[in-house]
């Protein structure tokens, strides 16, 4: 138990510090390869917490196809491959607190929704069924619009690319 804890944390420092160079790099290529490395780090964590389906469709669904699509979006609409000079963020201070404000008002909204919450007593693993019935039944419509929302950007990156 202490060393996934150890482990746990370790990743954890990992995905901050990924995290931070996605949205403080200035090479597009560069920031999505950084988020593969926060998105390998949450299928890491989910793994070490006994999650295995979860984990494994982390790594398929998010480092599989998102990132793949994130890349073919960046090459279809020629973004600068390396250092870009017309970058540059000469107000960080605004950007930073709505960050921060935001980052504030998820974390009450989360503490507060599930404030009451108590885990399941049993401690009986979710099985993949159980999983796949949530997923297309109760969730179906959230499934769908992801999917339509995945296919309109990569439409959208395409047609952006396209030479008149």
């Amino acid at each position: 138990m202490v060393a996934q804890n150890i482990f746990f944390g370790i990743m954890a420092a990992i995905m901050i510090w990924a995290a931070l160079r996605v949205v403080t790099t200035k090479n597009v290529v560069h920031a999505a390869l950084w988020l593969v490395i926060v998105l390998a780090g949450v299928a890491g964590q989910f793994l070490l917490l006994g999650a295995e389906f979860v984990g494994v469709t982390q790594i398929l669904v998010y480092i599989g196809a998102v990132v793949v699509l994130f890349l073919f979006g960046i090459m279809l609409t020629r973004a600068s491959m390396g250092e870009d000079e017309n970058v540059n963020l000469p107000n960080r201070i605004v950007p930073a607190t709505v960050g921060v404000l935001l980052f504030g008002l998820m974390a009450f909204a989360t503490i507060d929704y599930w404030r009451d919450a108590e885990l399941p007593k049993d401690g009986s693993p979710t099985t993949v069924e159980a999983v796949s019935d949530s997923i297309f039944s109760d969730f179906i419509v959230p499934f769908e619009a992801t999917s339509v929302l995945l296919l309109a950007a990569l439409i959208g990156a395409i047609v952006v690319a396209r030479k008149e």
